[in-house]
């Protein structure tokens, strides 16, 4: 475990003193594990997104079809 000092604006720190109380821990742990929660967010997102982007291309229709009209994929006259 590594040890780091930050430097926080009063009412920034007294806040923070505030919600590490609420759930009974210290700022420390607090902040660690605001860190680690945003982290796990990020590298999950991250890894999605690879894993979406390494997906083979699948067809949109089959070969023996043709492609829908414009017109078709953006009938909006249900809407009106």
């Amino acid at each position: 475990m590594k040890n780091v000092t930050i430097t926080l604006p009063d009412h920034v720190a007294r806040q923070a003193r505030v919600w590490a109380a609420e759930e009974d821990t210290s700022v420390s742990q607090f902040l660690g594990r605001m860190l680690t929660e945003r982290m796990e967010r990020e590298s999950g997102y991250l890894q999605a997104s690879k894993n979406f982007l390494n997906r083979k291309p699948s067809p949109l229709r089959d070969d023996a079809q043709p492609y829908p009209k414009r017109e078709e994929l953006h009938d909006r006259s249900g809407l009106r």
